[in-house]
């Protein structure tokens, strides 16, 4: 069971990006299409500072490369995985909210970039582009005892096949990665007590028993060491 919170209506937008981070400059052109690339640390950080401009109390802790969630915290986030997929699906079953054709830009619409927020369909609770357009950056990381200190994604990007625009198909990447059909949308709420490692279905305790692999490892494993 997900506590309650808020999750932005599209990815975020160049014309969000600039309130946030422009002084006094110009607005970029094409203010309405998702920000990309933009890395796991560059989206952590951007949070962080939309909570500040509005007031409210941060949600990550940033030392370096090391980033903790306050999950008590209303300030802006991303989202956990189980909170996207819960969001994307609006309440289907199905691997997608409705026909690609009608709520996705993928490698069918044979674009070269992603296209502005908000011209497809949105689904039952009113998000656009859940699917498609550019791959969302998730609080996660995406398999702690193969891939290190990755980071989840979801949602697939503008150039995916329909095998993997789907709610369930996550990827990952490194969290300074910089990967053109890469962006985020932000999330919002206080989801759990103020200490607690654990809310949204993460679980740091989980993360570092995964990570704590013994014995030989399978090719290719890189578990992530010092949580």
């Amino acid at each position: 069971m997900l506590a309650p919170f808020s999750l932005g209506r599209t990815q975020l937008t160049l014309a969000q990006w600039h309130l946030v981070t422009a002084d006094g400059g110009s607005p970029p052109a094409a203010v309405d299409l998702p920000v990309h690339p933009v890395t796991w640390f560059q989206a952590v950080e951007f949070c962080n500072a939309a909570s500040e401009v509005e007031g409210l109390p941060a949600a990550y802790r940033v030392d370096g490369r090391e980033v903790e969630w306050d999950v008590s915290a209303a300030g802006y986030r991303l989202p956990t995985e189980a909170e996207w997929e819960w969001a994307a699906r609006a309440g289907t079953a199905e691997p997608t909210y409705g026909p690609l054709a009608e709520i996705a830009w993928t490698a069918a619409d044979s674009m070269s970039g992603p296209q502005p927020a908000a011209l497809k369909r949105a689904n039952n609770f009113g998000l656009f582009d859940m699917i498609g357009n550019v791959w969302e950056w998730c609080w996660d990381y995406a398999d702690t005892a193969r891939y290190a200190d990755y980071r989840s994604l979801r949602g697939a990007g503008w150039d995916d096949k329909a095998w993997s625009a789907r709610a369930s198909v996550r990827r990952g990447s490194a969290p300074d990665a910089v990967l053109e059909d890469v962006g985020f949308r932000m999330a919002r709420g206080a989801v759990g007590p103020a200490g607690a490692g654990a809310a949204q279905g993460w679980s740091a305790a989980a993360d570092r028993e995964r990570a704590a692999v013994k014995g030989p490892l399978p090719v290719g494993w890189t578990p992530l060491r010092g949580l």
